[in-house]
Order: C-alpha cells, then sequence, then structure tokens
C-alpha cells in the first residue's frame, strides 16, 4: 500500500515538473523576438530569387518575428523581380527593406513591395526604366506593364503614385524635386522620407531595430552559400552564353584531339557550371540534364553507326534539356544561337590550324590518290601527240580513229570531222585524246 502511494507522490511530482517546464517554456517563446536580415545584393537575377525564396521559407519555419531585405542592388531582370514580389506578397511575416546603398529599377520595384521602407543617409531608390541587355529602352509593350506593377507595388502601402510613375516614365515631370521631362526619379534618403517613399532613415542596424521596436530582438543572418553564389554568376545572362559557348565548343574540339585534354575538360566542366547552378536556382529539374545526357550519347552513337536518326533525334534532346534548365525561352534560345555560331567559327579556325588528330580521324578518310604517289587511273599515252590517223566514224565531235592497227576514242576541238578524214593528234590529256585535220588532208 504505502509503496502504492509512493508511487502516485512520485508520478504527480513529475507531472509537475512538467507542467512549470512546459510554462517557462511558452512564456519564453512568447516573450522572445528573431529578425533575419537578408541581402538583396548585385544584380537581381534569376539566382536571387531562389535565395530569397528559400531565404523567407525558412525564416518561416525558423517563426521569424520580422524580416529585413538589405538592399544595394543597380536592378536586374523584371521576371525575376516580379517573382520575388509575389515570394514578399505572400508571407505572413512583416517586411522592412533596409536601403543600405542604393535601390535602383528591379531593386526600387522588390523595396516597394515590402511594408516598410527604411533608408541609410546618402543612400537613393528609383530609376526604374526597362531596358534591354544593349542599354535600349524594352518597347511600349513591355514599359507599360512594368509601370503597372510599379504602381500596383505603391499601392500597397498607400504611397502616392506619382512618384513611382515617375521612376518609370521620363515624360512625368516634378517640379517640386527638380524632375524635368525625359528624366526618371531618383529620390535621397531625405526625399523619399518627405514624400512617403521612407518611414525612416537609420544610420545602422541598430537604429533600425529601434525602430521596429526590436532591439531586444534575436538577430539572425541569412547568408547566401558558396552554392548560392555559384547558382547567381551562372545564372546571369551575360554567363550563360560564354557557359554554352564554352560546352559546346570544348567537346567539339575534343572530337579534332587525341585523348582527352583541355578541349573536353572545359567543355565538361562549363555545362556541368551551367546545370548545376540552374538546379541550385530552381529553374532546372534532373530531367533537363536527364535528357541532355542522352542526345549526347545519341549523338556519339551517330558517329560510330551513321545514319541519321540518332543525331537528329540526339541534337533535339540536347535543345530541350537546355531549353528547359534556361528559365527564360528568349533568353536560352538567344544563349544557344551565339554558342551554335561560335562553335562553328572555332572549329572552323581550330581545324585549318590543326587539322584532324582526334576520334575523327579514324571515321572519316583523308587519304587521297595522285600521279604524284604513283596511284594511275588509266596509261599516259604521251607518245601519240603528233601521230596521224584516219577516222573511222565521224567525228561529231567525239569518234574513233585508227592509227596504225590501233583504235582510239577521240575529240575533235569542236568542229566536225567526216569519216575516213586524216586527222592528227593535237593534245592528250588523261584519257582524252585532241585530234584536227590534217593540214594534207585530200
Amino acid at each position: 500500500m504505502k509503496k502504492a502511494r509512493l508511487l502516485i507522490y512520485t508520478l504527480c511530482l513529475l507531472w509537475g515538473v512538467y507542467g512549470l517546464l512546459s510554462a517557462q517554456h511558452v512564456f519564453s517563446a512568447g516573450q522572445g523576438k528573431t529578425v533575419t536580415f537578408i541581402p538583396v545584393e548585385h544584380e537581381v537575377e534569376r539566382g536571387l530569387e531562389a535565395f530569397l525564396e528559400r531565404s523567407i521559407k525558412k525564416a518561416e519555419e525558423d517563426g521569424t518575428d520580422h524580416i529585413v531585405l538589405e538592399i544595394y542592388t543597380p536592378g536586374g531582370r523584371v521576371d525575376a523581380a516580379i517573382h520575388i514580389a509575389k515570394v514578399m506578397r505572400e508571407t505572413d511575416i512583416p517586411i522592412t527593406a533596409y536601403v543600405v546603398k542604393n535601390a535602383f529599377s528591379a531593386g526600387a520595384y522588390i523595396a516597394l513591395n515590402a511594408d516598410q521602407i527604411v533608408m541609410k543617409p546618402s543612400t537613393t531608390i528609383g530609376s526604374a526604366a526597362v531596358i534591354d541587355q544593349q542599354g535600349n529602352t524594352a518597347g511600349q509593350k513591355a514599359e507599360s506593364a512594368w509601370k503597372a506593377e510599379m504602381l500596383a507595388a505603391a499601392e500597397l502601402n498607400d504611397r502616392n503614385l506619382l512618384y513611382a510613375e515617375a521612376m518609370v516614365d521620363p515624360n512625368v515631370e516634378i517640379p517640386e524635386l527638380n524632375v524635368g521631362k525625359g528624366e526618371l526619379l531618383t529620390l535621397t534618403a531625405s526625399e523619399a522620407l518627405k514624400v512617403g517613399y521612407a518611414e525612416k532613415i537609420a544610420e545602422d542596424r541598430q537604429e533600425l531595430l529601434a525602430f521596429l521596436d526590436l532591439e531586444d530582438a534575436k538577430v539572425q543572418n541569412s547568408d547566401p552559400t558558396f552554392a548560392d553564389k555559384i547558382a547567381r554568376f551562372v545564372t546571369n545572362p551575360v554567363i550563360v552564353p560564354i557557359l554554352l559557348s564554352l560546352g559546346s565548343l570544348g567537346l567539339v574540339l575534343e572530337l579534332y584531339t587525341p585523348g582527352f585534354g583541355i578541349a573536353g575538360s572545359v567543355g565538361v566542366v562549363s555545362l556541368f557550371l551551367f546545370f548545376y547552378g540552374h538546379m541550385i536556382a530552381g529553374l532546372a529539374g534532373w530531367e533537363a540534364l536527364l535528357l541532355f545526357g542522352i542526345g549526347f550519347v545519341l549523338i556519339i552513337l551517330e558517329i560510330f553507326l551513321p545514319g541519321g536518326i540518332l543525331g537528329i533525334i540526339g541534337v533535339i534532346a540536347m535543345l530541350t534539356g537546355l531549353i528547359l534548365a534556361g528559365g527564360s525561352l528568349s533568353g536560352i534560345l538567344l544563349a544557344i544561337a551565339i554558342a551554335i555560331v561560335v562553335t562553328i567559327i572555332g572549329s572552323y579556325f581550330f581545324i585549318r590550324s590543326f587539322g584532324y588528330n582526334g576520334p575523327l580521324k579514324r571515321l572519316v578518310l583523308f587519304d587521297s590518290t595522285s600521279s604524284e604517289k604513283g596511284y594511275l587511273s588509266h596509261h599516259e599515252r604521251m607518245d601519240l601527240t603528233g601521230r596521224t590517223g584516219v577516222t573511222v566514224t565521224p567525228l561529231r565531235p567525239s569518234g574513233s580513229v585508227k592509227i596504225d592497227d590501233e583504235f582510239l576514242d577521240v575529240v575533235t576541238e569542236g568542229s566536225y570531222i567526216g569519216k575516213d578524214a586524216k586527222v592528227k593528234i593535237v593534245k592528250v590529256s588523261g584519257g582524252r585524246v585532241v585530234v584536227r585535220l590534217a593540214e594534207n588532208n585530200d
């Protein structure tokens, strides 16, 4: 009986301790605050989009109370910026855009999608016109769509739409900010605060956290990993055609060089970086890499099993794999076109300089026959020159001639010569015997 009571008391004591610990845990969780700082640096592209999406998702999983995007970017791809804004709008965590240097173009758009904007002194935001890779305006349709996106972003937090429009459209004038026709609006930190495009000017993180009433919060930094940095580098629109050009040119040149050397290594590494970076960025899956690999194998088989079908299917499979991994259809098609041109030109000059020395040398016949090497397709009859004979048939202009007891197939210089006429051989070129009417012919 005593043992039973002792067991009951022990269980009650353990239950009580568990309850106190649970209450303490709930109390601590309710009091603690966490702020995650995420850098938005360099050019806005698909690699940055994937990094921000993963960082925000992880912040949600970790129970972060506030996210701060530290923005320092000259802008970048419109599609990547729009996808980033979509992720920002869908999360329930409050987001503050902290402009630490410049937030131009797509960077300004990302900042406007945050719940509030805080800027460091001497920073700027704006200048958000759409331009192509050559630095020209992108066209009326693209500009109109981008303007609508900027206005929608400004409208999220009841900001004056006029200033967002002036950041995109050079035809909008704002005299009080000295912005005339032909200029895009770029706001300094003080101007942004004045017109309601910033809620605070903060010198550093401490001042920012104090403004957010989070000075005692736990600070976490979501820094990009090495893989993220590679992904951001190789998904850059300028780098993609370079990688594809090096990849295709390297593999093609490897067919003309003995063994597996520098050209093949450069080609394999370039294509590996292309697919690895796009997979890390979330733009490509294993199906793209598998298709490309199958296509490459089929092209190799085509070399040893000629017929055409395997090669055509292989090329289609490789192109499909690249397109699936590219993210942007227009961008990847342009990169592929550049790679093809570079490969053709590079291969031409390489073959002219070094010739064929690789695996293709075993498959292609490069030897030729010539009379200098002793190969003759006929017997040279140079002894016939100057001899005379009689036509056996009319020469129209070809026919037969009898010289002594030998019959020869001959051809005239162009004129007609009848039968039983006396002719003279004036030229022998290979198997071609040329005759003309003899001068003493009756």
